[in-house]
């Protein structure tokens, strides 16, 4: 089903056509965005001034006339808080339904809130534990608290990032004024939040203040290559404190310069994140994940009458990877074969190379991924690899780890990884040691299945003084194993490198195996 979803927000209004699946996967077509700020100044009047009307007006126009040449069958549309508190809303409006012909529902802050947990349910595994899913507007700060996968609670408070920003900031806001404005925002917050129940819980983050925010963490990790998108980064609630000392040391001119950071939201981008600061502060977290989905998926699911179920830790992120597999037509046994024998080797020998054992899902999942470039060509399909995967949408995988994962994939096979190869060379060091690790891993395990028949059932792994030993254990099925032998031996000299020592293949009757 064909369907667009117009976001009518107190800073920005967006528009998404896609096509909803059965399942509720959502396929996006289009986008398109617009900032008329209609929020700006509401608080001194009470009125959306006419030039913010004007421009939202030619914005929608816009958007209904893109949704209806493509086909859309139903186009819906809502406002949130700017219009929601406007004395002139009904003008705004009627407006709205003269130039568009769109019927715009107004919803309240409990149905922003509800709206943007079901697309949050939709990308994030919620069946177990607590949730606070945090959405930061122009006008309101909107809360869904769950457990286990299920809303308990509904909060909207005044604390969007234009507001504070008016209210508390202004153009060059001082520490003080940061100060002044969190105190604020405290206040209400406990509150609102009872922590005895929410302490520890986990935190995501929708919207534009969290996407910025995601941006700037990860230029300043060095993953600059993943940053167009950002859906699953985990901030540590310290380094949140970082950016926001950062941007109260940068002035109004310089701030929209700050790497990751949309220069159209460098204004009220301090705002939003004092506020979230003081949500995390309140429940005690550690770390908040950012969502790059939001309201607009949320309308979406409605329209389509779906229902997202709660998915306990990991589901997600094991379905997601399974289905980008099918998708791309892979060789899923081979796949599957090479995700066995990487994972036992990791098992064996993993700490040994420096692994550490977050690390093992990484690789479970390149090893799955490694071959998706076949999708595209056979020639380079390593190098096609890394670029399906770093594109892909793959739950419950953030960012930075999705970098690590195409990259080992990409090194299952070819030139061993090289600071001359891009965007390799541009990964800070601890990154590109982690990738080695893991590939060195893969390309062995990838040999081992040279001929995509599962001869090789297991292998036996003794590090001794002088060498590595891998003693296969046959398929009994298999008439030989000869090929996997050469297929290992020949892709084992990057782990005898990180080894520091050479690494035997050895077949079932103690022959070392020559590549």
């Amino acid at each position: 089903m064909r369907l667009a979803a117009i976001d009518i927000g107190s800073n920005s209004i967006r528009q998404l056509v896609a096509d909803v699946t059965p399942t509720g996967e959502i396929r996006v077509i289009d986008e398109m965005k617009a900032a008329p700020r209609l929020a700006s100044g509401l608080d001194r009047n009470a009125r959306l001034s006419e030039a913010a009307m004007r421009h939202a007006l030619e914005a929608v126009t816009r958007m209904a006339t893109l949704a209806r040449q493509m086909g859309v069958k139903h186009i819906d549309a809502v406002a949130t808080s700017a219009v929601r508190e406007a004395s002139n809303r009904r003008e705004f409006l009627d407006r709205l339904r003269q130039e568009t012909g769109l019927r715009v529902r107004v919803l309240d802050g409990e149905a922003e809130a509800r709206l943007s947990f079901r697309s949050a349910l939709a990308h994030f595994d919620l069946g177990a534990g607590r949730a606070v899913v945090m959405d930061i507007g122009g006008g309101s700060l909107d809360l869904a608290l769950s457990a286990d996968g299920l809303v308990e609670r509904l909060v909207s408070l005044p604390f969007g990032a234009i507001r504070m920003t008016e209210q508390f900031l202004g153009n060059r806001p001082r520490r003080k004024d940061v100060r002044r404005l969190r105190s604020h925002v405290r206040d209400d917050i406990r509150r609102a939040l009872p922590v005895r129940d929410w302490r520890g819980a986990r935190v995501i983050g929708s919207g534009g203040t969290f996407t910025n925010l995601a941006g700037m963490h990860l230029y300043r990790q060095g993953f600059t290559s993943a940053v167009g998108r950002v859906h699953g980064t985990r901030v540590p609630r310290e380094e949140l404190e970082h950016i926001i000392d950062l941007l109260q040391d940068t002035s109004p001119v310089e701030r929209p310069n700050i790497a990751g950071l949309n220069p159209g939201r460098s204004d009220i981008i301090l705002a939003g994140l004092a506020v979230a600061a003081e949500v995390l502060a309140r429940v005690d977290a550690r770390e908040l994940m950012v969502s790059s989905y939001g309201l607009r998926e949320g309308i979406l699911l409605e329209r389509a009458r779906i229902s997202p179920q709660p998915a306990d830790p990991g589901e997600g992120r094991e379905r997601g990877v399974r289905t980008f597999v099918e998708r791309c037509h892979c060789d899923v046994k081979h796949a599957q074969q090479v995700q066995r024998l990487a994972l036992q080797m990791f098992d064996s020998f993993g700490h040994r190379l420096g692994c550490e054992p977050s690390e093992r899902q990484t690789l479970a999942d390149a090893a799955l991924l490694h071959d998706v470039g076949y999708h595209i060509n056979y020639d380079g399909h390593h190098k096609h690899s890394l670029h399906l995967i770093r594109h892909a949408d793959l739950p419950g995988v953030p960012p930075d780890e999705k970098i690590v994962m195409a990259h080992v994939a990409r090194y299952h096979r070819g030139a061993a990884p090289r600071r001359s190869h891009l965007p390799y060379g541009t990964l800070d060091k601890a990154t590109r040691a982690r990738i080695k690790r893991l590939s060195a891993i893969l390309r062995v395990a990838d040999g081992f299945d040279r001929g995509h028949i599962g001869a090789v059932r297991s292998v036996k792994v003794r590090w001794l003084d002088r060498a590595l030993r891998l003693t296969v254990v046959g398929n009994p099925r298999a008439r030989s194993v000869r090929l996997e032998l050469w297929g290992a031996s020949r892709k084992a000299g990057l782990l005898s490198k990180l080894a520091g020592i050479p690494v035997e293949i050895v077949a079932p009757d103690g022959r070392v195996a020559n590549a």
